[in-house]
């Protein structure tokens, strides 16, 4: 998805995902934006276009019941305004500054452009040890100044916060998502704008230069207390030399140096112009073609990231909303063992199995087997063919690999013939009540059923059914599914 379809992507997530109790955004609301996105993009669209479809007109709906939502979205977006105006400010200030002074003397030795060939020439081996870095799968951290434009690009996201109890959650969320998936974006961006404004700052101490040199005549020399001719005539090849041989200007000898220090003789120097045409050479050669070079590579990598800037297919989230459109596992069924479920617990269990597989997914809660009797299983629960099956245990029984293992076991043999491996649910609410106070039993107990499922390969949600946090709920199960989907052979 590209940045914008991405930033509407991540601000329904976060909605969907903590408005836990639907006051905002209900399961028909849910399902509308499936089912209008689906008949939208059409059966044979990607899964990006059908997700991003979906955030969109699920943000049309939301932003007629909250005037925050289309304002949270403006805030996170990235405003080019600040990339152009750093790089007119670079211009400005290179433009403004006097490099040649009020006696109408051009020090060689002193110029300000030698200052900036030598800040460029340590920029570039920052750059290039900032690449080694990132080829060795270390992630650098961004300088002083990177980190300045990309606070001001995106100055009020610190602000995105809500008065609305129901929209709080999910704009701290969205910020933090964003954040995060925004952030290799940024990087390149703002060094697009770095590289761009070092180019700007070059030109405008060469435009200043020669508007200068055009009404005013400038003498060039040179005076150093310990630097003779001969030294100040290697310093100057060295630096020059490569626009010499571009222009055709030759460089002085050390007898014309001696001539041209000031102080000495009649201390005049020489006509500049040849002096300001070489330096200007030199920075193009080693300011404004590599800063050019770093521009646009920069901003490339600034495109190729702001057309794929959230990939849903590593999302869990994502994925679920797929399977719903392409109609995958919509029937499912929860096999519970030596275990009775309350009215309210089998309404949240339900509830839960709806919100992790759609609000069209079928779910079969099948009689509880007895406990010994896994041997002697039904047929019927064998019979869903590619739903998924999910066994549901109590957190009260203690664990063992005779009758919880050996149902696990049959589970698995058979599910990884049909459509993979069951998943499990550990209903805490019995034993939550019984050691509310001891919550050391609870992690006790936890352990060791963790230490049979792990034995078995089954993943496994720990809920308590009758009070359950939804959202953590939600995403545990959301997390178990991937896992499990994951783990086929």
């Amino acid at each position: 998805m590209n940045e914008s379809e991405s930033s509407a992507f991540l601000l329904v997530r976060a909605i969907e995902t903590t408005d836990v109790q639907r006051q905002l955004w209900s399961d028909e609301d849910r399902a509308w934006a499936t089912r209008a996105a689906a008949e939208v993009v059409g059966a044979g669209a990607s899964d990006d276009a059908f997700l991003a479809r979906r955030a969109e007109l699920a943000l049309e709906r939301l932003s007629t019941r909250s005037a925050s939502i289309p304002r949270t979205l403006r805030i996170a977006a990235w405003r080019p305004w600040v990339g152009w105006i750093a790089v007119l400010l670079a211009f400005a200030a290179g433009l403004a500054t006097d490099q040649i002074g009020a006696s109408k003397r051009v020090n060689l030795l002193a110029l300000p452009l030698v200052g900036l060939l030598t800040w460029n020439l340590l920029a570039y081996a920052l750059v290039l040890a900032r690449a080694l870095w990132a080829l060795a799968g270390r992630a650098p951290r961004p300088g002083p100044l990177r980190a300045l434009l990309s606070r001001l690009g995106q100055a009020r996201l610190p602000l995105l916060t809500d008065r609305a109890p129901v929209l709080a959650p999910a704009v701290s969320a969205f910020a933090a998502d964003w954040g995060a998936a925004s952030l290799p974006l940024a990087a390149a961006r703002v060094a697009r704008i770095v590289h761009l404004g070092a180019l700007a700052f070059a030109l405008g101490i060469l435009t200043g230069m020669y508007l200068r040199g055009m009404v005013l005549e400038y003498r060039a020399g040179w005076e150093s207390t310990f630097l003779d001719a001969r030294a100040v005539g290697a310093i100057l090849h060295t630096v020059l030399g490569p626009a010499s041989a571009i222009t055709g200007i030759a460089l002085p000898d050390a007898a014309r140096l001696d001539a041209m220090r000031f102080g000495v003789g009649v201390g005049a120097g020489e006509i500049a112009a040849p002096w300001l045409h070489l330096y200007a050479v030199t920075i193009a050669l080693f300011v404004l073609l590599p800063r050019g070079v770093l521009a646009v590579m920069a901003g490339a990598l600034e495109r190729r990231r702001s057309r794929r800037l959230v990939e849903p297919a590593s999302d869990a989230y994502a994925l679920r909303l797929v399977r719903q459109l392409r109609g995958e596992r919509s029937t499912l069924r929860v096999v519970p063992y030596a275990l009775e479920l309350s009215g309210d617990a089998r309404t949240n269990l339900l509830s839960l199995m709806t919100r992790v597989y759609g609000a069209k997914a079928r779910v079969d809660l099948s009689d509880p087997i007895a406990w010994g009797e896994e041997e002697g299983l039904d047929s019927a629960v064998w019979s869903a063919g590619g739903s998924s099956l999910w066994a549901l245990f109590s957190l009260s029984a203690t664990p063992e690999r005779e009758n919880h293992g050996a149902f696990l076991t049959a589970l698995r043999a058979h599910r990884e013939r049909a459509d993979g491996a069951p998943l499990a649910i550990v209903d805490e609410s019995a034993f939550r009540r019984r050691f509310a106070q001891t919550p050391g039993r609870m992690q006790e107990r936890r352990a060791a059923w963790q230490a049979l499922l792990d034995e078995s390969r089954v993943q496994a949600v720990f809920v308590d059914l009758e009070h359950p946090d939804f959202n953590a709920a939600e995403n545990a199960m959301h997390l178990a599914v991937e896992r499990n989907a994951h783990s086929r052979p």
